[in-house]
């Protein structure tokens, strides 16, 4: 396999979101969360797009809140699920940096260890152990 195939993906889903302050939005996923910021394309102060990579896998894309675009997304309205295995560290450090509980750490049913945050534009992140089912 040469460098060029090493580098791509598979294919994936990519949740997508859009916020007011895309840049503020971007800082504190990429500094307080840990995600990392792999690509922003700005044009005058407006995120046309941002990829952010989970460090275990997978990531999200977003951008700034445009109400007439036909990909409309209004900011607060996303939800998502962030695997880790490093849930307790990650737990202690989004608290202490002053990160909005929603639902503290906690052992659930099913398995997983997990809790959850609500980021400076009102959308929820949920962060746990929990894989999902094996495939058929």
């Amino acid at each position: 396999m040469n460098a060029t195939e090493k580098k791509m993906r598979e294919p994936s889903v990519w949740p997508t979101l859009q916020a007011h302050d895309a840049p503020a939005l971007i800082d504190f996923l990429v500094d307080t969360v840990g995600f990392t910021r792999t690509a922003v394309y700005e044009d005058a102060g407006t995120v046309a797009h941002a990829q952010l990579d989970w460090p275990e896998g997978g990531g999200i894309m977003l951008g700034s809140y445009k109400p007439d675009s036909e990909w409309c997304v209004p900011p607060g309205s996303f939800g998502s699920y962030v695997v880790t295995d490093q849930v307790d560290e990650l737990y202690e450090r989004l608290a202490a940096a002053g990160a909005k509980v929603i639902r503290p750490i906690e052992d659930q049913a099913y398995g997983s260890r997990e809790f959850a945050i609500e980021d400076p534009e009102g959308n929820k992140w949920s962060f746990g152990t929990y894989r999902g089912e094996p495939r058929p």
